[in-house]
């Protein structure tokens, strides 16, 4: 079973993120991603999270939203998570702005493991725990630990 922090690493969780604007924000992962992973195009990676939330929002209440899209020549899994400096508008479900994101990209040819690790995602965000935890987080590393140890149950 792919687990996240197979797919996540401390140089792909950051905090204090500007905002702006969900595009801005857009943009931001997907600059960061072309950075972090050379064989992802920053363009691609752009227009297929934009084309995913043309579908409608990844948005899902509680400040939260998990931007996630199937990617031409992604290979393997890729997560990322954000904390936003100042929560903006991302057209949740709740309506509520959104300040933490969780970004995950899944090759084409997605499986029921992708499926399970979106499942993973959104089941740990449910916990009001996590969320003030990540909230809480002042580096990168912190964001990226309070992930696993969610992930492992804690």
């Amino acid at each position: 079973m792919i687990r996240l922090e197979n797919i996540l690493t401390p140089g792909r969780s950051l905090v204090n993120v500007p905002g702006g604007s969900k595009k801005a924000v857009l943009q931001n992962i997907a600059k960061m991603i072309g950075r972090e992973v050379p064989d992802l195009d920053e363009e691609v990676v752009f227009e297929s999270l934009i084309a995913r939330e043309k579908l409608g929002s990844t948005g899902f209440g509680n400040g939260i939203a998990i931007p996630h899209c199937r990617l031409k020549g992604c290979t393997t899994p890729v997560s990322a998570v954000l904390h936003l400096e100042k929560p903006i508008d991302f057209d949740a479900i709740d309506g509520a702005p959104v300040d933490l994101l969780f970004v995950l990209l899944v090759p084409e040819a997605a499986t029921d493991a992708h499926l399970e690790l979106l499942r993973q995602i959104a089941s740990m965000l449910d916990r009001e725990d996590v969320r003030k935890s990540l909230r809480g987080a002042k580096t990168s590393e912190d964001l990226y630990n309070v992930v696993l140890d969610a992930q492992n149950g804690h």
